[in-house]
């Protein structure tokens, strides 16, 4: 599970554009954003939440429930040390019962490339979002 924010503001990736003529990519300067909170499922369906404001540690909590309502069974929960994910709510919602249905694996301080959700993001970011603008701002 991860919590990326993803800034409103153009990500200016290679492109093509006629000889001479430099591709150019206007946007309001910003520093607006949207924060996502996702997982995949083993049938490699992502399923993600996002709001218009950072996540806090009940947001967490309400994203782990909603997870034990849309899958069944034990779920492979992997997460970083990040505070969020270390808070007293998420604490208290797991030993409270709701531990039954994950198994926990924690990864180490920053290690992108061990999170299956990273590529997800980075995808999502670098090639769905690419060179896009926003013009009705």
């Amino acid at each position: 599970m991860e919590q990326p924010a993803f800034y409103l503001l153009p990500m200016v990736v290679r492109t093509s554009a006629l000889v001479g003529q430099t591709p150019l990519l206007k946007g309001k300067l910003t520093r607006d954003h949207f924060s996502a909170m996702g997982g995949i499922t083993s049938e490699e369906e992502i399923i993600m939440q996002c709001q218009d404001h950072a996540y806090r540690d009940p947001n967490v909590v309400r994203f782990l429930q909603l997870l034990t309502r849309e899958i069944a069974g034990k779920l492979l929960m992997i997460w970083d040390v990040a505070p969020i994910h270390r808070s007293q709510s998420v604490k208290d919602y797991l030993s409270n019962g709701g531990a039954r249905q994950f198994h926990l694996e924690q990864l180490p301080a920053y290690v992108p490339e061990l999170n299956p959700q990273e590529g997800a993001w980075n995808l999502l970011k670098r090639v769905e979002l690419k060179n896009i603008c926003r013009m009705d701002w």
